[in-house]
């Protein structure tokens, strides 16, 4: 079983990764990192690999948009499961604090300590990179270099945590989704689903979204992505809260079908929320 994260090795991706496989209760799995989240996602559909897990949402930054548009692109792919991981960002590499002067992680977790780096390192340079752990990677034997990862990643490449925790928002967060291909299911406790519609008129999103009320399903999340077909079209992306069985969901798919140009149920699947359980201890 060959399972496919955002790489390299030390990346929230890689927790999240062997969290849901030990959920799944897979055994003999085999993590294969890859570089950048359309590459895990294209892994999967090329049949490279047999199962992918991406982050999809950030309590503080809101929706991987990169997950968004290839789950909307392969509709061979499906959702198995989700997992909301706590997020704790820590400040690593191999020289003092005082003498950093370049701080590179992923854009993501740079906008997550924003203001941490706003307050104790304003002058650094802060640089884009595709991954918490690729950015460990590469401050390794710098002294005015600075990492924003895990702590694993610092152990990872025997670097030293110069702060931790340092995100912006203690309650920081992101779900990930463990993807397979095949039958998108219609039972379990959550489900996702993104939808276009016919025309763009006064009432148009509102008659849609009547759609999941009048089954008495909860929206947990709308967010719209551009078509990129023209201007001022959008894909509407929700996920839903369901009760036992599938026919609230089939309803409403089947009220909402004749309103939307595309409409494509990622699927309805179990989800264990870790921040939540951390809150409770």
């Amino acid at each position: 079983m060959r399972l496919a994260f955002l790489g390299p090795v030390g990346t929230y991706g890689e927790q999240a990764a062997q969290r849901l496989a030990a959920l799944e209760g897979l055994e003999a799995v085999a993590f294969v990192p890859q570089q950048g989240i359309r590459a895990v996602i294209r892994a999967l559909a090329d049949g490279d690999c047999d199962l992918a897990v991406v982050p999809v949402e950030n309590s503080v930054e809101g929706g991987v948009t990169s997950c968004l548009d290839a789950l909307w692109e392969h509709p061979d792919l499906a959702v198995a499961r989700a997992l909301v991981l706590p997020i704790r960002h820590a400040l690593v590499g191999t020289g003092p604090l005082d003498a950093i002067s370049e701080v590179l992680s992923h854009p993501q977790a740079l906008a997550q300590c924003s203001l941490w780096l706003g307050e104790h390192l304003p002058q650094a340079l802060q640089l884009p990179t595709s991954s918490t752990a690729e950015a460990a990677r590469l401050v390794r034997g710098s002294r005015f270099r600075g990492a924003i990862a895990s702590l694993e990643a610092a152990a990872e490449h025997g670097l030293e945590v110069l702060a931790h925790p340092i995100n912006d928002v203690p309650g920081n967060c992101t779900r990930f989704l463990l993807l397979r291909r095949g039958e998108r299911s219609h039972r379990g406790p959550h489900a996702s689903l993104a939808f276009s519609l016919h025309s763009n008129q006064p009432g148009a999103l509102l008659e849609s979204l009547g759609c999941f009320a009048r089954q008495g399903l909860n929206m947990s999340r709308i967010e719209s992505r551009p078509s990129k077909r023209e201007m001022g079209e959008y894909i509407f992306f929700v996920d839903l809260e369901l009760p036992e069985g599938a026919e609230p969901l089939d309803g409403a798919i089947a009220d909402l079908s004749p309103l939307c140009e595309h409409l494509a149920l990622f699927g309805a699947y179990p989800l264990t929320n870790l921040a939540a359980e951390e809150r409770a201890d």
